[in-house]
């Protein structure tokens, strides 16, 4: 037993000198090797802005039954670890975040955090509040969150990023390449998913880093270098590199004193990856993208081994490692002086697989859509309203409605791919953001109407009605027969007159209505169908959390015109007898005896509907000399329920199984027929209901529909597709929006990058719509808009088709984990989502319809601003104003011209954004160079200086050209390049902004005087 002893003894004392070891210090300073293979890693982390959980539960970490995220534990161990060696980089892309955390640090922290952006450690990478969606957002949403995030940025860092980083997405738009890259001064462009036959010819050719021109118009001026990774992911190369403190890749183990020693291994399978991707990658320089969501929550964990890698890969010498970042290897492949392939267009439609088209969230969640789009329009104007009267640095402000909008632009948000308990958060975060707004507005609106001190306290006599989508607004719904009128003030956030019908829910039929002058307008009342009263007492109480208190019989409705960038005011009154037109109302029961066509409208346009089956049939412009074949139709696709293990349809994916029609062969109808406008209502199904609106002085239809609850008691998930038919000769051919800004030319089961293998006809025909899409042939053209984001196509030739609603029961399998079926209960009473909006469609002579597609367009998503307040009957209105233009007098901006953005800042200076709406080529008139004269928009205000800046406004338009990258294209010389018109810079004494086709630009404005005395001030009229 004593010999046992002395061994035991013998043993720990050898053991205890093996494990005394040198504190190891790696070199990780090593740089870019010319003639080797460098592998850039960068250190990264996704952390979505919502998705399984809201943005706050991510933030802090809570509900990590869901998911263990906590994206305050990555920046806090980030920040340590970075300080541990000044070699290590790290990338950070989400303000949302960042803002949230960088607000919880002190003062010291923030200091050190400050000395890592400025020695490059940490670098800001895309820079918006969020990494938004490319399918959903229109473009301005998509420069304002951006706008937001590069704002503070700069403001706190005095950076401006390099890099766009849209590595989630699913699909990539050609506005994101030329406005939101190109344009906001980025050198470079690097995302994740393309269609995996795209991505395998790329890798073939060595064509995954390209030169992207994505706009036809702007050409070669707003070009970017682009590079989508080697696989479908923004993660490390193979699955044996991964390494937060969970993860099952194996570590590098380089204590030769302890078992499991592993260098050799390691560095060896490091080498071969490198090896691999340098295969199908231009230059000896190769990315690797080191993590992917919410990691490096104990950073440590990651740096120690990629500080090993750099150390010991360096040593072995045949490939070389380096901590970077995506500037760091877009300087490194721009140094190289190569030529790279040039891409056009846009990567959608994406599938990851043969049955996986990842196009049914164009329309996922198309309430929420409708949502975010409504306050899109609202945002635009509010700030407008609220640099009139002067922002108020107290509050309210329309920061909060910022933030929510900027939050909802995420790519799990309006993609309408999150959770149900996230879209939900997205919602309250829109509601807050749009109740503070209101108040920014009311106040605006008050002072406007009485400018005089103290005014902004008379703003709680002015209400809105957010819910009149839903026949809901109790301002109009007042019994006005006890000696009280109503003034509504309509406001028109466009830069051109405009005229357009007001609809509103009222309780009497006696009602005149007056203008701004005190003189009576014609108007007229229809009746409010029970369908209308159905869906306004249950989402009423949804969203209230109580019923009505009464229910409105009528829809009031006339006409207001409104000046450019102002508002006019109209006044309702209780009459003894209707003065409105008396309504037509006709009910047509078909049973096929009845032959003559029924025909609606009473201008320039006419519907013509069938005798027979009650269907439409013909549309018909007098002025225009259209009279062509017209059908509409509802049918649903089966969606794939993936209970075989074969590939579901959910909240990404859009698999059929299955195409069905809806509705009877035969429809009753109902007409009624007013000075106004008339209307056609259809019961397609009890759960499909559908008014189709044509306006005496308008030459498009609106058809304003009603779906859902989409019924699932058979077990099978729908998805509701509308689809309006011509005899247009398409040829396979039709034309979809770029996020509500460029068109590009679609043709049926065609990709012009690679020969498409079609698996999926339906769904790999499908693209993203946000302003509308067209068709045409060598006499006609087929125009459709739309209200929201959805999903379309043209699956046959002369044929439209919008997604409009889905509901469906299984999980497709990439990564939201619940079906996409949308429940609203009140109470015990839970019902599937019924959702509402409105389509809008036209038929032109051959290169007439740009015009309304551009112009109402714009309409649409700047719909006129209703405010109201009660007076007395018996006195004259007691306003200073009753109609007010922010421009002089005389002036309007060119109807190839919009007003994207006018915005005071808290410096007081304004930020000014102009868009010229036309491509080139697109109408014969205005696919032109225009102006804007600034001292007009700005009527009697001082302009004491204008400095044109990049699109986010974070940097001297100048300065980002003279930085601008010039990357040569494979095949042509430079020169031979198209550049692209643009605009001449802004002479200081003129002040006028010349705009070519396609053309944004941002600007500055100094301003003399403070914009509530200006306003005040300016010309302001009875």
């Amino acid at each position: 037993m004593a010999d046992f002893r002395v061994l035991v003894m013998f043993i720990l004392s050898l053991v205890s000198v093996c494990v005394e070891s040198k504190y190891m210090v790696y070199d990780t300073a090593q740089g870019v090797v010319k003639d080797k293979v460098n592998v850039h890693l960068v250190a990264h982390t996704h952390d979505d802005v919502g998705w399984l959980k809201t943005v706050d539960q991510y933030y802090v970490g809570s509900n990590n039954s869901i998911q263990g995220a906590c994206v305050r534990n990555v920046l806090d161990s980030v920040v340590q670890a970075l300080l541990a060696d000044k070699n290590r980089k790290f990338i950070y892309v989400e303000q949302a975040f960042f803002q949230r955390w960088w607000n919880d640090q002190s003062e010291k922290t923030q200091a050190i955090v400050k000395r890592l952006v400025s020695s490059g450690q940490l670098e800001m990478i895309n820079g918006g509040w969020c990494m938004h969606d490319e399918a959903a957002p229109h473009y301005i949403d998509m420069i304002d969150q951006t706008t937001y995030g590069h704002k503070f940025i700069k403001e706190q860092f005095n950076v401006t990023p390099r890099i766009g980083w849209q590595i989630d997405p699913f699909g990539h738009s050609a506005v994101q390449a030329y406005l939101l890259g190109a344009e906001v001064g980025f050198d470079s462009l690097f995302f994740g998913r393309i269609d995996y036959q795209d991505r395998a010819k790329r890798k073939a050719d060595k064509h995954l880093e390209v030169i992207w021109q994505a706009s036809k118009t702007l050409g070669s001026s707003s070009q970017i270098f682009a590079g989508a990774f080697p696989e479908n992911v923004y993660e490390p190369p193979t699955s044996e590199f991964y390494f937060e403190v969970n993860a099952d890749s194996p570590i590098v183990q380089d204590n030769v004193n302890l078992f499991d020693y592993n260098v050799e291994e390691r560095v060896n399978a490091f080498v071969a990856a490198a090896l691999s991707q340098a295969n199908f990658t231009r230059t000896n320089h190769v990315m690797w993208t080191m993590g992917t969501d919410f990691k490096y929550q104990y950073a440590e964990s990651w740096f120690r081994n990629l500080d090993k890698f750099i150390h010991y890969v360096n040593k072995d010498g045949r490939v070389n490692a380096l901590y970077s970042t995506p500037s760091i290897y877009t300087d490194a492949k721009y140094a190289e002086t190569n030529t790279w392939p040039l891409k056009k267009d846009d990567y959608f439609p994406y599938a990851s697989d043969i049955n996986a088209y990842w196009t049914g969230y164009f329309t996922s969640r198309p309430a929420l859509k409708g949502y975010v789009r409504m306050l899109s329009g609202y945002y635009l104007a509010a700030r407008q309203l609220e640099a009139m009267k002067g922002r108020n640095k107290t509050g309210p402000t329309t920061d909060y409605l910022a933030d929510a909008l900027g939050t909802a632009q995420h790519h799990d948000a309006v993609s309408g791919t999150s959770q149900q308990h996230v879209a939900n958060d997205y919602a309250k975060r829109l509601a807050i953001g749009h109740k503070e707004a209101e108040k920014v507005v009311a106040e605006s609106i008050a002072c406007m109407l009485s400018p005089k001190p103290g005014c902004a306290s008379l703003a709680t006599n002015i209400q809105q009605c957010p819910l009149l989508n839903i026949t809901n607004c109790p301002p109009t719904e007042a019994d006005l027969s006890s000696g009280k009128k109503l003034v509504v003030v309509v406001y028109n956030s466009l830069g051109w007159k405009r005229s357009d019908v007001i609809r509103l829910p009222v309780a009497s039929e006696n009602l005149a209505v007056y203008d701004s002058y005190e003189k009576e307008i014609e108007s007229q009342i229809f009746p409010i169908i029970n369908e209308s009263i159905s869906i306004r007492n249950y989402y009423t109480a949804a969203y209230t959390g109580k019923p009505p208190s009464s229910t409105p019989k009528y829809w009031l409705a006339f006409t207001a015109s409104v000046p450019p960038l102002g508002f006019s005011t109209y006044t309702i009154s209780s009459t003894k007898k209707p003065a409105s037109t008396p309504v037509k109302e006709e009910f047509y029961t078909h049973t096929g005896a009845q032959k003559d066509g029924i025909e609606i409208g009473t201008g320039n346009l006419k519907l013509i509907y069938s005798g027979s089956d009650g269907k439409l049939s013909h549309y018909v412009n007098s002025r225009s000399a259209i009279d062509a074949s017209l059908k509409q139709s509802y049918s649903f696709y089966a969606g794939f329920d993936g209970t075989t293990g074969l590939q579901a349809s959910g909240a990404y994916i859009f698999r059929p199984n299955g195409t069905y029609p809806i509705g009877s062969q035969k429809q009753n109808i109902t007409v009624l027929r007013g000075p106004i406008y008339d209307e056609v209502h259809q019961k397609i199904k009890s759960w499909i209901y559908q008014i189709t609106r044509v306006y005496k002085n308008k030459e498009h239809a609106e058809v304003e529909f009603t779906v859902g609850p989409i019924p699932i008691g058979d077990g099978v998930g729908k998805e509701i597709a509308t689809r309006i038919s011509t005899t247009i000769k398409s040829n396979e051919t039709f034309y979809t929006d770029s996020n509500g800004r460029d068109f590009i030319e679609r043709i049926r089961d065609y990709r012009a990058d690679w020969d498409l293998e079609v698996n999926q006809p339906i769904a790999g025909n499908y693209y993203p719509i946000n302003l509308g899409m067209y068709l045409k042939d060598e006499q006609s053209e087929l125009s459709v808009l739309v209200d929201r984001s959805v999903g379309g196509s043209s699956i046959v030739d002369g044929e439209l088709e919008l997604m409009l609603h889905r509901r469906l029961l299984y999980d497709d399998g990439k990564g939201v984990a619940e079906a996409i079926n949308e429940t609203i209960c009140v109470g015990n009473d839970c019902r599937g989502l019924a959702v509402q909006g409105k389509y809008y469609l036209r038929m032109d002579p051959l290169g007439e319809g740009a015009k309304w597609r551009r112009s109402y367009g714009q309409e649409i998503y700047s719909p006129l601003l209703l405010a109201f307040t009660e007076q007395d009957e018996n006195k004259g209105t007691n306003f200073q104003v009753s109609k007010f233009s922010g421009m002089d007098s005389t002036y309007s901006l060119p109807d190839n011209v919009a007003l994207l953005t006018l915005q005071e800042l808290e410096d007081g200076k304004v930020l000014l954004r102009l868009a010229h709406l036309y491509e080139i080529g697109e109408d014969k008139d205005l696919s032109v160079m225009t102006s804007v004269e600034l001292r007009k928009l700005f009527a009697k205000r001082k302009i004491t200086n204008v400095s044109e800046m990049s699109l986010s406004a974070n940097q001297g338009r100048a300065e980002m050209e003279k930085k601008r990258l010039v990357w040569k294209v494979e095949g042509s010389k430079n020169d031979d390049e198209p550049a692209g018109q643009r605009g001449g810079p802004v002479d200081p004494h003129k002040l006028v902004v010349e705009l070519a086709p396609m053309e944004i630009r941002t600007f500055i404005v100094t301003v003399g005087k403070t914009l509530s005395r200006r306003l005040v001030s300016s010309d302001l009229s009875r």
